[in-house]
């Protein structure tokens, strides 16, 4: 390892130092157990700590997923039998919008992420994730937001235009109540929830890991976790677009979606497909990623092809975003462009078969242990590949003109997301629960569970593949008698029911063996992983230095030496929490993070968070102002110690080897954080230049923009001036008051330069409510406009740590911060002038 370039400078023959004879001085182990204790009362609402955040967080995903099932099962219900009478129209379309969306929005992808969340810091073999309470206020947010929207099926209030919310038929015209409202307002909001988790999966997996856990060292399942969350950050920003879009143009009439004005409905599906499309393969890859991890520990053997499939997973990730028109065959698009998106459609197969035949050949090459998790990972190989060939058909453009809105893509749907998804997420349950439990759960129950999946599975929705054939449509809530489809229905009824009673006896086993927060279970699978060291709840006792792919099987006396103290933070060498922070490609070691302490400030922001939308949604507007003011003031509490330096400038982290223990830059978490959120930012401003562009290609009259030379020079320069004080605040930072004066101007400059632009339109006389032109635009000014706001909040922000003494050269990291989210804000403010000025001059 010593003679591998070093990334950073930082010297690796220090690693020799470490003692492998010796005991550690008394009173660490206690240390750590006093600072990292466990919740008392209240507490455990309160509680950062991935072990319990990750285990609540995976607990409220299963219940959505048993909430989403009894939907599925009353609908099933429904359709067993023809002209049923069970369930009224309009209540059957509001269980089957709540059924797909619960299913989507509020149980796979918080599942997925859940169990990064609980995984990633034991695998990494990190104290926690870098921003423990973004993670437990992202979980607080996703189960406020999530219950709350579910209720709304109890008082009438549940949205009945499908979980893909077409318009016009989600327009006021069709969807008078408030019913559409509760979607657009609370999905967008558990979007950013999803976000916010991204955030810190690919911030913790870059930038957390156990010194020598190189990318090549690297578990699978991490790789898996960071292309993810890549996709959300990349594919969650178009759908949190798109119900905007729509939300304002139900509450303030402005037309980006109806015709008559100019508007267009595909603008829709294209915004929400560019989410959707990707949103399966977001779901498919972390249970991918763990069934590499399972498949290699059931068959005792390390995965077959590991490089390969970390680039199938990568492959996945870019191919899957030029799939998502395989959703649109039928609504008229080019046939050259329906020849693109059906290629893309079929090549996107190919990383899954990659993934396929590296499991199968793992398993052939390694002594299968078929307990619990194996047949799960067997069962899921099997229906993924029979959803996997369905999907192939519907690729091909004919088939999908034939097949398109019948239960044939219902089944191939289900298979897909059932075999890619829930049954390596139950494998998963049961295998790493030994890690989070102090008793395993049973394999006798597991098998029961298994069988009466996988049995369910098939009754219920292998027969839907003839029901679409022979031309039942999706989405309708009854069919006439004399069709043949009554045997069909029939059976995927009976199916239904059994895969409830596998679900069932899962939940019993839960309730009889579950018991977390206290002494692991073991290693019973004989697991290679970091994750199956001995660990507390300060994670490991000692981080150690990984020089294998899979640590507990080849590192000889790991387990013994890490218990021991042998490694690195044996004790806390500051006095609080804290974790180390390596380099993104060799994980050498740069400074040491200070961990917060558990506190009630993210839940607060979380509850006002939530309830701004919620309110929103009702027409409360007051109350949800205050709300929203209320969110503000708690977040920037949260904040408000973030930026502190220790009074340690360096401590030994072990043998000797000292660290910092304040960073700033692009060595610093914060600074990652702050470039990925720009990202999501940048990518909603892509989506609205797409909007724009869209909409303008497909009217019929010309889109003019402002003239005037002079205010377009003016606000060019006002933004070029913002970018120039924000760079000049950071480097006079010896002079707190000039800095913070500079910042503060390069704010009022931003928002000037957004005030002159919006003028500009307004002399122009476009308005909102008359053209879809004057819609897109005064959205994306309004999308400005929020920024702008937050610069001066940032503003405010600065001003009172200069007012405490909290701005000096000492502690950048703020100014820093502040100085690229005003460098963004900026030059989107550039993008927006040019954009309608650049293409009113293309015109004809």
């Amino acid at each position: 390892m010593s003679q591998e370039p070093s990334e950073t400078g930082f010297d690796r023959s220090l690693y020799d130092r470490f003692p492998t004879t010796g005991r550690r001085p008394k009173g660490e182990v206690e240390a750590l157990e006093d600072i990292w204790c466990g919740p008392k009362g209240w507490q455990w609402i309160t509680v950062i700590n991935n072990n319990y955040v990750g285990v609540y967080y995976v607990g409220a995903a299963m219940l959505f997923f048993v909430l989403a099932g009894i939907l599925a099962l009353v609908m099933r219900t429904q359709l067993a039998l023809p002209l049923n009478g069970v369930l009224a129209q309009e209540t059957y379309n509001q269980l089957f919008t709540m059924h797909g969306t619960v299913m989507m929005f509020l149980f796979a992808v918080p599942a997925v992420e859940a169990l990064g969340v609980l995984l990633l810091p034991q695998m990494l073999g990190a104290r926690d994730l870098p921003f423990p309470r973004l993670s437990a206020y992202a979980f607080w947010a996703y189960l406020i937001g999530g219950l709350a929207f579910f209720c709304s099926i109890f008082f009438g209030l549940a949205p009945d235009g499908g979980w893909f919310m077409y318009p016009p038929l989600t327009s006021t015209t069709y969807s008078p109540g408030i019913n559409a409202d509760f979607w657009l307002l609370g999905i967008g909001f558990i979007e950013i929830s999803a976000i916010a988790g991204a955030i810190e999966i690919i911030v913790g997996v870059l930038k957390t890991r156990a010194p020598g856990m190189s990318l090549d060292k690297l578990p699978i399942f991490a790789w898996a976790m960071l292309v993810f969350a890549g996709m959300i950050i990349i594919a969650f920003p178009s759908v949190i677009l798109a119900t905007t879009l729509l939300e304002l143009e139900r509450a303030l009439n402005w037309p980006f979606f109806d015709a008559a004005r100019g508007g267009d409905p595909m603008l829709w599906q294209h915004l929400f497909w560019f989410f959707g499309h990707p949103e399966v393969y977001i779901i498919f890859l972390p249970a991918a990623g763990a069934m590499s991890t399972m498949v290699s520990a059931v068959s005792r053997t390390p995965l077959v092809g590991h490089w390969m499939v970390v680039l199938a997973f990568l492959a996945t990730g870019f191919i899957s975003f030029g799939v998502w028109a395989h959703h649109m065959f039928t609504t008229g698009l080019p046939n050259g462009s329906i020849g693109v998106f059906s290629a893309a459609s079929m090549a996107v197969s190919l990383p899954a078969g990659v993934q396929v035949f590296a499991w199968i050949a793992t398993v052939a090459s390694g002594k299968m242990k078929f307990n619990t998790p194996g047949l799960f990972v067997l069962g899921s190989l099997l229906i993924f590949v029979m959803g996997g060939l369905t999907g192939v058909m519907a690729a091909m453009v004919p088939f999908d003109w034939q097949a398109h809105d019948t239960y044939f893509i219902v089944a191939h749907l289900h298979y897909v997301l059932i075999g890619g998804m829930v049954f390596p997420l139950f494998a998963a349950i049961y295998y790493w629960t030994p890690m989070s439990s102090s008793r395993p759960l049973s394999e006798r129950l597991g098998r029961w569970v298994f069988w009466l999946m996988f049995g369910g599975m098939h009754l219920a929705f292998l027969p839907m593949h003839l029901s679409g054939l022979m031309g039942m449509p999706r989405r309708v809530w009854t069919y006439a008698p004399g069709r043949d489809l009554e045997i069909p229905n029939m059976i995927s009824t009976v199916g239904a029911f059994l895969f409830a009673v596998g679900v069932l006896v899962w939940i019993i086993d839960m309730c009889r063996n579950f018991r977390p927060f206290g002494a692991s279970a073991g290693n019973p699978y004989d697991g290679g992983g970091l994750e199956w060291l001995p660990s507390e709840l300060y994670s490991i006792r000692s981080i150690p230095v990984v020089t294998s792919l899979y640590p507990v099987w080849d590192q000889k006396n790991l387990a013994h030496d890490v218990v021991a103290g042998r490694y690195f933070l044996p004790g806390a060498p500051t006095g609080g929490r804290e974790t180390l922070v390596t380099s993104p490609l060799n994980a050498e070691p740069q400074h040491l993070l200070p961990m917060p302490k558990p506190s009630g400030w993210h839940v607060w922001a979380a509850v006002f968070t939530a309830g701004f939308f919620l309110l929103l949604t009702i027409q409360a507007y007051a109350a949800s102002v205050i709300s929203a003011v209320l969110a503000i003031f708690c977040v920037m509490r949260w904040c408000w110690f973030l930026d502190h330096p220790l009074p340690q400038a360096k401590v030994d982290v072990g043998a000797g080897i000292e660290l910092k223990t304040y960073d700033s830059g692009p060595t610093s978490t914060g600074w990652w954080a702050m470039v990925i959120t720009l990202v999501v930012a940048g990518m909603v401003l892509a989506m609205s230049v797409f909007s724009y562009v869209f909409l303008w290609s497909r009217s019929t009259a010309p889109w003019p923009a402002p003239t005037d030379l002079l205010p377009a020079l003016t606000t060019v320069g006002l933004n070029l001036t913002a970018i120039a004080l924000a760079w000049l605040a950071n480097r006079t930072l010896k002079r707190p008051p000039l800095a913070t004066l500079l910042m503060v101007l390069a704010g009022v400059a931003v928002a000037a330069a957004w005030g002159l632009d919006l003028s500009g339109w307004r002399e122009a006389g476009l308005k909102a409510s008359m053209s879809a032109q004057g819609a897109i635009v005064y959205a994306m000014h309004s999308w400005q406009g929020f920024f702008v706001g937050v610069c001066g909040l940032m503003a405010l922000y600065v001003v009172l740590r200069w007012l405490f003494g909290y701005v000096g050269p000492d502690r950048p990291a703020t100014m820093q911060l502040v100085g690229l989210f005003l460098d963004y804000v900026a030059a989107q403010g550039l993008v927006l002038l040019c954009l309608p000025r650049l293409l009113a001059l293309a015109a004809p």
